[in-house]
């Protein structure tokens, strides 16, 4: 499968990531009684700051997945752990459906993980998702995360896991590719 980025807009894309992120299926999110304009600010607050960005995954140029990208010597891990140049922190959620595709949400943390280390200066990706979020650690550790240890943010028991550029690749045997047409462009391994 092969998605494309581009920057979230918080007020057109609002209400399409209200009904993501209200969601059942995405209760980690943290955002299940949000108002729509509560999605709105969030993301405008997001897009407002030089740290943190949001970006939406399209499939066939229709929006499939949402991704988050910070500096976490800034953002979420601030005083939690000891960052190393390079490091880059990321979430990415996939919307609930009633017509789930096999493989795709692995897919998506291939992309996204594509996507990341694209930028020559991330050495290493942060991920911090709650402990008790099982499906996401077994995702994590398919594209090479490691678990460091658990860790108490404000809103959550987390588990600080990372993953290297080598890690990565060795885990999925992926590469990222630029397109000039689209934007940026990666492909995720179907499994």
């Amino acid at each position: 499968m092969t998605f494309t980025f581009r920057p979230l807009d918080p007020l057109k894309d609002a209400e399409l990531l209200h009904g993501w992120v209200t969601h059942p299926k995405a209760a980690f999110w943290m955002m299940q009684d949000a108002r729509l304009q509560d999605v709105e600010r969030e993301y405008m607050r997001i897009a407002a700051h030089e740290h943190h960005h949001a970006y939406l995954g399209l499939r066939g140029g229709e929006p499939a997945f949402l991704m988050e990208q910070y500096d976490p010597r800034y953002v979420e891990l601030v005083g939690l752990y000891e960052p190393q140049p390079g490091d880059v922190g990321m979430h990415f959620l996939t919307p609930a459906t009633d017509t789930p595709v096999h493989g795709f949400t692995r897919s998506v943390i291939t992309a996204v993980m594509a996507r990341l280390f694209e930028d020559p200066a991330v050495r290493r990706v942060v991920v911090e998702p709650d402990v008790a979020n099982k499906a996401v650690h077994a995702l994590n550790e398919a594209v090479g995360f490691v678990p460091e240890r658990e860790i108490q943010k404000p809103e959550k028991k987390a588990l600080l896991s990372f993953c290297t550029r080598e890690q990565f690749f060795a885990a999925t045997g992926t590469a990222a590719t630029r397109t000039a047409a689209t934007g940026t462009a990666a492909t995720g391994a179907a499994v």
